[in-house]
């Protein structure tokens, strides 16, 4: 008679992995080496539509001397914060910043360190994890308008709380779209609401200068709270808000992911000091170019694009022919990763294109050549 198998006390994860299997939503790491506008994956050069670098920069050596080794309330906090922080600052016409390790701890940070018991979060159904996430750590209670919704904004307004926060995106991660800002800071303003951007996807790019998207709209010094990533359109690492004063002192007394974490390791600081001193508005042209052409061939090859930004979704819907396409791109040189739930809703998978100026005019032949046989396969 054969032995029962015992059960292993973490077989519920085998479980929960086939489920995701069963679903096409199991998701792989694929390494690979990203130089310039291509990544090399198993020995295979593919033109890279996933990379966030939008502006390439070309990258710059930077010296390690040492590491610190320590949050920046104890002894991590080097004098270059200071220099990158002032500079970031004025970038988003306010009093002060203040640098986090990574763009997902700035909103876990700066949001859970302002919103209290008694307060009311509005917040855009399509925003990020990293919001959605940030406002659970609140004591607030938590609003979702319909996505660019101004009349469901101002209906949610009328719930009653001690302090308002009015929080969106500048471009929005998934669709590429932007934010109704010039008419959220009106309300806003009407309403006595604290507005919070995460322009993490337009700064650096959109507006003069790359200031981001509320400049684009000219209402920057309308924004209460910005907060931003130094890893997208700079190409570096990290993150920050921008704020008055009181605010990002607030942050730093409270902000639990700025307190109790080691400090970005200050070359990194470094490396964006110099990244946003450099000549990134020719930069800024040439991934405007980029955006153009690739939007204009992808519209003449039959694909619905609603995005005037250089993120580009390609609605697919189901999550296995997601994966399909993907697949075929990959095999023919195109390394476009499949997005599907839960970073976006069921059923509305898609491909989600990042143009930078990396990009060639040959790159962008192939692969407006390539996506035209696609949409032939898959959409015929």
């Amino acid at each position: 008679m054969k032995k029962l198998a015992l059960k292993h006390k973490l077989d519920f994860a085998d479980s929960e992995l086939k489920n995701l299997k069963r679903n096409n939503l199991h998701r792989k790491l694929r390494y690979g080496i990203a130089k310039g506008s291509e990544i090399e994956i198993n020995k295979k050069k593919l033109i890279n539509l996933c990379s966030n670098d939008y502006l390439g920069i070309p990258t710059t050596r930077i010296q390690i001397k040492q590491l610190q080794s320590s949050s920046r309330l104890v002894s991590g906090n080097d004098e270059s914060y200071k220099k990158l922080e002032d500079i970031l600052a004025k970038h988003k016409s306010h009093q002060n910043s203040l640098i986090y390790p990574t763009g997902y701890m700035a909103n876990l940070g700066a949001i859970s360190a302002i919103a209290n018991k008694g307060d009311v979060i509005i917040s855009d159904e399509l925003n990020h994890a990293s919001i959605i996430e940030s406002c659970k750590l609140t004591d607030a209670k938590i609003l979702i308008y319909k996505h660019n919704n101004m009349e469901d904004l101002n209906k949610k307004l009328e719930q009653k709380g001690k302090n308002k926060f009015i929080i969106t995106e500048g471009v929005f991660s998934m669709d590429g779209d932007v934010s109704s800002l010039k008419q959220i800071t009106e309300i806003a303003e009407k309403s006595n609401a604290i507005t919070i951007v995460d322009d993490a996807h337009g700064d650096f790019v959109i507006g003069k200068d790359g200031k981001g998207t509320p400049n684009h709209f000219n209402v920057a010094k309308e924004v209460d709270l910005y907060i931003s990533s130094l890893s997208k359109g700079l190409g570096s690492f990290g993150g920050y808000v921008a704020s008055h004063n009181n605010v990002i002192d607030l942050c730093v007394n409270k902000s639990k992911s700025f307190i109790y974490t080691s400090a970005l390791p200050s070359p990194l600081v470094k490396y964006s000091f110099k990244r946003i001193q450099s000549d990134r508005e020719k930069y800024r042209k040439k991934l405007e170019k980029n955006i153009l052409e690739l939007t204009k061939g992808l519209k003449e090859s039959g694909y619905q694009i609603n995005s005037s930004t250089q993120i580009i979704p390609i609605i697919i819907g189901d999550e296995k022919k997601a994966m399909e396409f993907g697949q075929y791109l990959f095999d023919k040189g195109i390394f476009a990763q499949p997005i599907r739930y839960p970073t976006v809703p069921k059923n509305q998978a898609r491909l989600r294109i990042s143009v930078t100026a990396w990009l060639t005019n040959a790159d962008i032949q192939n692969t407006l050549e390539i996506f035209d046989k696609a949409h032939r396969k898959f959409y015929a």
